[in-house]
């Protein structure tokens, strides 16, 4: 064999040999998949407290890094589900020791509510623990996040099927972001468009055939905590289909225009949610009452169920509030009009039972009927007051019709004078055929 037959032999048994041992210490260092799905579930538990399955893990350095997670579950009675997760750090960046993710790609999340309360407290600590050992943290950890099929559960267990995506600037400012609900006709998609370098949002909503467009803004307030705020103008959106976007019924029907404010405060984006409130005054011109028809549960005395109202125009002022068992809404200044009567009133509505109060005032001269709502969204009810409801007795027997409303205010007055029982639930009538 020749000088340079024997080098080329030298060679490649040195390459072979560095292979083995390049092998057998990749072996020793880089775990297997088994071994990675093991600290995933380990790592997860020993943060939140709560115990993960991993279905199955792969993960790759080329052509490029990729860990991929499939059906992972939390060990909860409605275990948070997700059918695949995969994160495509930067090879370079683990190299050095510096975590940097390009994308984390989500699919086929379910978030059961309750599942995910359980974790209040105990992500926001695991967020800001800073890496462990000689490991930093990039800028921007990780550079977009998309999901698809992402099922968010309600307290009634009604499934909203969510697409998004969300880019990220430094200090985990989104640079842009979107939300679709999937499935939905018409369109519902939400787009965030960050104004430069500020903390500074457009917002534009296109949603039940109008628009809810406007600016969004975050501050960082003294004791460190965020203030979130926004003002949002609605343009001609479609109340029933608003409402049928989130598979729930409406009880009015018309097209709304009015302008929201949105104020948060709180020292995580998770508590900026929980601690949100907003205010919407608004009209919707022409409207519908879709449950109940006003004039003729006047004439009635309460007693008749069901029924429609048509309405000129209808006002007022909505709040909304969210607490740790759903969110709270309530009415102010509602007023409406049209060519059988005008009314005023103010209802509440949390977990769907409606608690309201209106004066209903019919062209024939009669004036602030009261009548109490209650029920529920899906079947309201309209009744009067103790005092009122005899007051409306008398005043069927002296003069029917007219006079049953005429008796209704009066007995409801005298009612006021004498400190009558708010508490007393109403007597109720029977039911329209």
């Amino acid at each position: 064999m020749t000088r340079t037959g024997r080098w080329w032999v030298r060679g490649a048994a040195g390459l072979v040999a560095l292979g083995v041992v390049g092998a057998a210490l990749v072996a020793w260092w880089v775990p297997s998949d088994a071994q990675l799905a093991a600290r995933v579930s380990a790592e997860f538990e020993q943060r939140t407290g709560i115990g993960l399955t991993v279905g199955r893990l792969h993960w790759s350095l080329f052509p490029v890094a990729r860990v991929v997670l499939e059906d992972v579950a939390t060990m909860q009675d409605a275990p948070i589900r997700a059918r695949r997760l995969e994160a495509t750090p930067r090879l370079r960046s683990l190299l050095a020791r510096e975590l940097r993710v390009d994308s984390v790609f989500a699919d086929g999340v379910a978030l059961p509510r309750e599942s995910v309360r359980a974790f209040r407290g105990k992500a926001d600590a695991s967020a800001s623990q800073a890496p462990s050992g000689r490991w930093t943290m990039a800028a921007v950890p990780v550079a977009q996040v998309r999901f698809t099929e992402l099922t968010w559960i309600d307290r009634r267990d009604i499934p909203l099927v969510y697409d998004g995506r969300i880019d990220f600037d430094p200090q985990w400012r989104p640079r842009s972001a979107e939300l679709s609900r999937r499935g939905v006709t018409p369109p519902a998609r939400l787009r965030l468009e960050r104004e430069g370098d500020a903390d500074r949002w457009r917002t534009l909503t296109d949603v039940a055939g109008g628009t809810v467009n406007g600016s969004t803004e975050l501050a960082v307030q003294k004791d460190d905590t965020l203030l979130l705020t926004a003002q949002l103008e609605a343009r001609n959106l479609d109340i029933e289909q608003l409402v049928q976007t989130f598979d729930r019924r409406a009880p009015v029907a018309g097209k709304a225009n009015g302008r929201t404010e949105v104020r948060a405060t709180g020292a995580t984006v998770a508590e900026l949610w929980r601690h949100a409130t907003t205010r919407t005054r608004f009209s919707v011109q022409p409207a519908t009452l879709t449950r109940f028809d006003l004039a003729k549960a006047i004439r009635t005395a309460g007693t008749s169920r069901g029924g429609r109202t048509p309405l000129d125009e209808l006002t007022g002022t909505l709040d909304t509030e969210n607490t740790d068992d759903g969110m709270r809404f309530s009415y102010t200044g509602l007023k409406a009009r049209s060519g059988v009567l005008t009314a005023s009133g103010s209802a509440r509505i949390y977990h769907r039972a409606i608690d309201g109060e209106l004066a209903v005032d019919l062209v024939d001269g009669v004036v602030g009927v009261p009548l109490k709502v209650g029920g529920t969204l899906d079947d309201p009810t309209l009744s009067l007051t103790g005092g009122a409801l005899t007051g409306a007795a008398i005043g069927t027997a002296v003069l029917p019709g007219v006079g049953t409303a005429i008796g209704a205010r009066i007995g409801q007055q005298v009612e006021r004078l004498f400190g009558g029982d708010a508490k007393k639930t109403p007597p109720k009538g029977p039911r329209a055929p």
